[in-house]
This record gives structure tokens, C-alpha cells and sequence, in this order.
């Protein structure tokens, strides 16, 4: 297994803004993860290959003949919020990122003070990727971030790709438990991911967009997007009333090998409303462990919260009625079930 990367065994940059100092048994980075969890008869091959910004001291043909030697590649990128004793700060305690000419570039591309105005991988992640794919090996891509990155290249040319954003000082072995299937991962994405910089601000909540004229707009990757080791098939939507509550069930089918955990999630669409709304809004959602081959079914409820929002003309709470389209999805764009259910007024 060759490891890559300049997050495969960078402690500082898995653990996030404005962390103390640590001591390093108490981390463990996504090299020493997979190296504890392989056996003495794998080879694990380490090569940094480049930093997150600095271009000076890249290695991009060792790494490439490490992954030649190897069987599969294991590619760890992204960014980075570690502070330096050469970072300078202003009295706020915000960064400022003025990089002197002739000095080696920091890590950091994230926290206070380091905005920016690109989503792309910096320095030469992207050409190291590249000369990976270009290798024909198996490659696993790990981003290890702060911020939502440009992933495009990833999602079209790796054979996996995981986001694990900083994964703290046991990120290591998560990773690890995660790419080796000792763990079935169920984690679900609680943002957009943009194709580029043109598509911010994205909301799940507008719906499908017209296209751009020169490329797409939809997500790479949609809010409440993840996948596991299995699949789920959903049916039997059943939804019932007890006053102004709302109760949906829905059966949640195994159709995998393994047993593992769906995140059901439940989005509200009003079909009429009486100012302007957005066409989908995530109300309730719920993560079932259910076992290979096995049916597990799930209950959510939405009370009058579900349909209320304020007013800005009107300054006050308001509650519409009317038609709402009840929406079970896999994420904000994988509608799977849906059924329309009538608010009528209330009645005093």
C-alpha cells in the first residue's frame, strides 16, 4: 500500500483551529492508522509527495514510483489550520497571511484571517493527484479539511473518495477502520459541495437550478449525501394524523451484504405558499442500524413547527395551509418517496 499525501502524516493539520500543543502518542495520522491496521505481511510505502501550499520541495516522481510499486494507493490531501510560531497575528488573534517572498509556505489555508478566493487543491496537490491516476493504480483519496474543497477530479477519477474534514487526534484510526471496512461508514454531508467557485452561495433548499451556459449547476455532491458498504431500498410510506401532528413511517430494506446504517431524511415543500418560500426544507431525519437482508421501520413526526416560518412582511410567526409535498429522500437530490398531505385551517 503506498500512502500519500501531505495529510497522510502531518499531525497538526487533522486537528482543527486554535488547537494547544499536543503530545504525539496521543495523535495518530492516517500513515500510523493504516500502518496499525494492516499485517506484517503488507507493505505500507510513505512518500509526502508535496505540502498543502509550498511548491519548493514537492516530490511528485517518488511518489509516483512508490504507487508503481505498490498495489493500491491511498492519497491524503486537502488543507490545513495549523498555526506556526512564524504565523503572524493581528490583535484580534486573526491570522495574516502575508507570506514574505523566499520563505517556505505554510500549511495553513484556513482559519481567521486566511480567506480565499479559490476551492481548489493548492500547490501541487492537483498535478500530484494527477500523476497518480495517470498510473493506472487503484487510488483511495482522503481530504483531510477545514473548508469545502473542489473535488471534481477526485470524484471522476478515484476509485474512492472520502471526506473526513479534521478528524482529530483519532483520525488515524478511523480512516483506517473506515478504508479497511472494519467500520461501515453512515456519515452524511451537512453542506453542499460545489463543482467551483461560480455556484456559491449553493442551497439544497432552491431545488434543481437551470443550468449555467457553460457548465452545470447542481452539487458535486448534494447536502445530506453519503454512502456506506450497502444499500437501502425504501417503501411503504404511511403517513397519519393525530391533531395538528403529522406522524410518517417508512420501511427501510437491507438489500446488501453487510449490516449498516441509512440516515432517512424527511424534507417539507410547500406547493402553494403565501410569500415566497424555498422549495425544500429538511424537517426531521433519522439514522436506523439495520441488518443485511433485514427491514427496519422508521417514524418521524412533524408537529405545527414543521410548517411555520417568519414573516418578514409581516414582521410575525406564520403558519401556512394548504398543500405540502412530504418528501423521504437519500439525500437533497434522491427523492425516493413522496405523498402530499393538506393543512386545513385551524379551527378555533
Amino acid at each position: 500500500i503506498a500512502v500519500i499525501g501531505p495529510n497522510a502524516d502531518t499531525q497538526y493539520n487533522q486537528l482543527g483551529d486554535y488547537t494547544a500543543p499536543q503530545d504525539d502518542k496521543f495523535i495518530t495520522t492516517p500513515l500510523e492508522g493504516i500502518q496499525a491496521a494492516v499485517s506484517k505481511k503488507t507493505e505500507v510505502k510513505y512518500v509526502k509527495g508535496c505540502a498543502i501550499r509550498d511548491v519548493t520541495m514537492s516530490d511528485i516522481p517518488g511518489a509516483v514510483k512508490a504507487a508503481k510499486e505498490s498495489d493500491v494507493v491511498v492519497l491524503v490531501v486537502g488543507g490545513s489550520s495549523a498555526r506556526d510560531f512564524r504565523v503572524k497575528y493581528e490583535a484580534t488573534a486573526a491570522a495574516i497571511a502575508n507570506d514574505e517572498e523566499g520563505q517556505i509556505l505554510l500549511d495553513m489555508d484556513c482559519g481567521e484571517g486566511y480567506d480565499r478566493s479559490t476551492l481548489d487543491l493548492l500547490g501541487d496537490q492537483e498535478k500530484l493527484m494527477q500523476a497518480l491516476i495517470e498510473t493506472g493504480k487503484p487510488l483511495v483519496v482522503v481530504y483531510i479539511q477545514g473548508r469545502t474543497l473542489k473535488m471534481n477530479l477526485a470524484a471522476e477519477k478515484a476509485n474512492a473518495l472520502l471526506t473526513a474534514w479534521y478528524p482529530g487526534g483519532e483520525g488515524g484510526h478511523a480512516i483506517a477502520d473506515v478504508l479497511f471496512g472494519d467500520y461501515n461508514p453512515a456519515g452524511r454531508l451537512p453542506v453542499s459541495i460545489a463543482r467551483n467557485e461560480g455556484q456559491l452561495p449553493i442551497y439544497y433548499s432552491k431545488g434543481k437550478q437551470r443550468a449555467y451556459m457553460d457548465g452545470e449547476a447542481n452539487a458535486l455532491y448534494a447536502f445530506g449525501y453519503g454512502l456506506s458498504y450497502t444499500d437501502f431500498r425504501y417503501s411503504n410510506l404511511q403517513i397519519t394524523r393525530e391533531q395538528e401532528n403529522i406522524f410518517v413511517s417508512v420501511e427501510v430494506e437491507n438489500i446488501g451484504d453487510v449490516d449498516g446504517k441509512e440516515v432517512v431524511q424527511l424534507y417539507v415543500s410547500p406547493k402553494n405558499p403565501s410569500v415566497d418560500r424555498p422549495l425544500r426544507e429538511l424537517k426531521a431525519f433519522q439514522k436506523v442500524f439495520v441488518k443485511a437482508g433485514q427491514t427496519a421501520t422508521v417514524k418521524m413526526q412533524l408537529d405545527q413547527d414543521a410548517f411555520t416560518y417568519y414573516n418578514e412582511q409581516t414582521h410575525s410567526w406564520q403558519t401556512d395551509q394548504g398543500e405540502f409535498l412530504l418528501q423521504i429522500c437519500k439525500n437533497a437530490n434522491e427523492i425516493e418517496l413522496e405523498h402530499t398531505v393538506i393543512r386545513a385551517p385551524r379551527t378555533k
